[in-house]
């Protein structure tokens, strides 16, 4: 076995594989940017070297400078983890170039794959049922949309070079084809250093399932059953899990059958997974399976196919490496239960998904145990920053059936709490009770079809739910008053707002987005009148132990799981669902309104990348004015009225600081 491993990434699946490298007594070498120096994966790793700036070209994609640091640590392998550059043919080849091991498919291997035209090609010789389309050379736009009407509406656009949804367009008429053409080319360019495009007959409420694969240098290919990932936005994953609800024993032997076929194709070696598209009949039964492409890499949703197989893939990976055959043939592959992955991310749901930055001052996630496998890159005090994907961390829960599965998954994202910068934790929490998810009938496009069901919106909480709040905030206060430890019988020592002549009143306010609840309270000690606007309630014989609150609402018994402390409440209602109420001072409060009216501002750092306004134009509310890109997605910002534009203060590739006003109209 290896001695010595350098790790070429960063976050939680640098953090991922030095546990297992530690385990099988490898010394283990990060790398770092400059934005990563008080990284976790830094702190965990044997030792770690600097390579240079905060942005990725700079750092993390630099395979000269990781080369130089594995050559000057002694690093016999480099493990890429998945992302930057874990599919780069280049990077394999110069790893092989320098005697170096890359812990990964031969360059030869990725580059088959790298295309997704050419391996689309591969895969027709080699009889993997393919998607109907396009994936020749002519890139000439007038003969992509003869193709395109050839091929027929709807019709999908993927960057050939490309991965992880970026650019996808879906196109549903020729009037739409040359908007979205230029669209997807500009992102493919940006993003992939290809403007190649391959054109599929788009399949209407699609499966997404895919198939882990695994290879060796002794002639060995097998595949470790499926994972669903039909739960997308944007064709970004949200969920994944194993086994899939939606196969029946002989699809998913068929498709297994395809994925060794496709990984023997390109004579496989590694971790890999092979990506299937699967239509569905009237009835709603499994249809045909497609062809999508293959992923030369480990996966980021691995650890459910690891959890219900109990094996550690990236131990595969350096046996594997290390010229060692595969631990298992494919009739010994036994699955039990059933495993679901989800990611917290730092990102606003309810603002499109607009992706955070910022300290986690608060992180708190669940216990581990042999039901729930968290792995994450950062810890409460880190920062999330603006250079790479946001996520936080990987929460994943295995139990015996679905059902249980998906109750774990349920009490484990209600333990989250994470102060700082805005997290999906809510939105998550809506997933998973959601039917189409509980059924087990959610397809790719769902969530962009119905995502008004699965964020908070314009909902307000319960009375019931606010005066829980309350109860808790009351119960946490009497518990921190600050008086004489010398004297406890004291009654300065009472939080109970008493006062001679008078029953006791507080006033306990909150903030819930731009709505404030003013709360009237009398009475302490588990005992309570509360009224808010109309409502009120009786509340008897209170009791909160820090996680749960029990009591009675004119005399029936409720219970919530509710965290409180001096500036918030986290409170999970009678339907599971979150809610955070910031503490506000009792006097009035008002919601100050934006003053955007006359002017377009960056949401957050990022690049221009499209300026489609001028000076003197004349435009429409909601008319797009310009595209930014920032943390791996693009942002479109439109007009908020109509009216005469003033000035344009950023061009196209410029740099851009949040807040920057970078368009302003004219006063009406």
């Amino acid at each position: 076995m290896f001695e010595r491993v350098l790790i070429a990434n960063r976050g939680e699946i640098a953090c991922r594989v030095i546990r297992t490298c530690r385990r099988l007594g490898i010394h283990t070498i990060a790398v770092y940017s400059e934005a990563d120096r008080d990284a976790q994966h830094v702190r965990l790793a044997d030792e770690a070297w600097p390579i240079g700036g905060p942005r990725p070209d700079e750092s993390y994609l630099r395979g000269d400078a990781i080369i130089e640091v594995a050559k000057r640590t002694g690093a016999q392998a480099i493990h890429p983890g998945y992302g930057f550059l874990s599919e780069n043919t280049g990077f394999s080849r110069a790893c092989k170039d320098a005697g170096i091991v890359f812990i990964g498919p031969d360059p030869e291997s990725i580059e088959a794959m790298g295309s997704k035209a050419a391996a689309k090609n591969l895969m027709a010789k080699h009889k993997v049922p393919l998607v109907p389309g396009y994936s020749g050379d002519n890139q000439d736009s007038a003969f992509l949309a003869q193709q395109a009407h050839k091929i027929g509406y709807p019709l999908i656009l993927k960057p050939s070079a490309g991965g992880g949804g970026k650019g996808m367009q879906i196109v549903r008429s020729d009037a739409e084809f040359p908007d979205a053409l230029a669209t997807a080319q500009r992102v493919a360019k940006a993003s992939f250093g290809d403007a190649s495009m391959l054109l599929e007959r788009y399949i209407e409420h699609p499966r997404h399932i895919e198939f882990q694969v695994f290879g060796d240098r002794h002639g060995n290919v097998i595949h470790l059953d499926e994972r669903e990932c039909s739960a997308q936005r944007r064709y970004q994953k949200v969920l994944e899990e194993t086994p899939s609800p939606f196969l029946d024993a002989a699809r998913r032997a068929a498709m297994g059958a395809a994925a060794v076929a496709a990984a023997k194709a390109v004579n496989y070696v590694g971790a890999g997974t092979v990506e299937f598209i699967v239509g569905r009949h009237a009835d709603g039964s499994p249809g045909d399976f497609h062809f999508m492409e293959m992923n030369t890499r480990l996966q980021v949703e691995h650890p459910v196919t690891e959890m219900t197989h109990g094996i550690d893939l990236v131990e595969w990976q350096l046996r594997v490496a290390n010229g060692e055959p595969l631990p298992l043939a494919q009739e010994a592959v036994q699955s039990r239960g059933h495993a679901i992955e989800v990611r917290l991310y730092a990102e606003d749901p309810d603002h499109g998904f607009l992706p955070g930055s910022g300290k986690l001052a608060r992180l708190q996630l669940p216990e581990a145990s042999a039901h729930v496998r968290l792995d994450g890159g950062v810890v409460e005090g880190d920062a999330v920053t603006i250079f790479y994907d946001p996520m936080i961390a990987k929460l994943i829960v295995w139990d015996v059936d679905r059902p249980s599965a998906l109750q774990r998954m349920r009490e484990a994202l209600a333990a989250c709490e994470i102060v700082g910068p805005k997290s999906n934790v809510a939105f998550l929490e809506r997933l998973v009770r959601h039917p189409a998810i509980v059924e087990g009938r959610i397809d790719t496009g769902y969530l962009d079809r119905h995502l008004d069901e699965f964020v908070a919106g314009e909902t307000r909480p319960s009375p019931e739910t606010v005066f829980a709040a309350v109860v808790a905030s009351l119960q946490y206060d009497e518990r921190h008053v600050v008086g004489d430890p010398a004297d406890p019988h004291s009654p300065w020592n009472t939080a109970d707002a008493w006062r001679i002549g008078h029953p006791g009143k507080r006033i306990v306010a909150f903030a819930v987005g731009d709505r404030r609840f003013e709360i009237e309270a009398r009475g302490h000690a588990g005992g309570y009148l509360l009224q808010c606007g109309d409502a009120k309630t009786e509340i008897t014989g209170a009791r909160w132990d820090d996680r749960t609150l029990s009591a009675r609402f004119d005399g029936e018994a409720r219970r919530f799981d509710v965290r409180a402390d001096a500036s918030r409440v986290l409170l999970h209602d009678a339907a599971g669902f979150r809610w955070r109420l910031e503490r506000v001072p009792a006097f009035a409060w008002e919601a100050s309104g934006s003053a955007g009216g006359n002017q377009v501002a960056a949401p957050m750092p990022g690049r221009v990348v499209l300026v489609k306004a001028r000076a003197g134009d004349k435009v429409e509310a909601g008319q797009e004015l310009l595209v930014m890109e920032a943390m791996k997605m693009e942002l479109s910002l439109k007009a908020p009225r109509a009216g005469v534009i003033e000035s344009v203060s950023a061009a196209a590739s410029d740099f851009v600081d949040a807040d920057m006003v970078l368009v302003r109209f004219a006063d009406p």
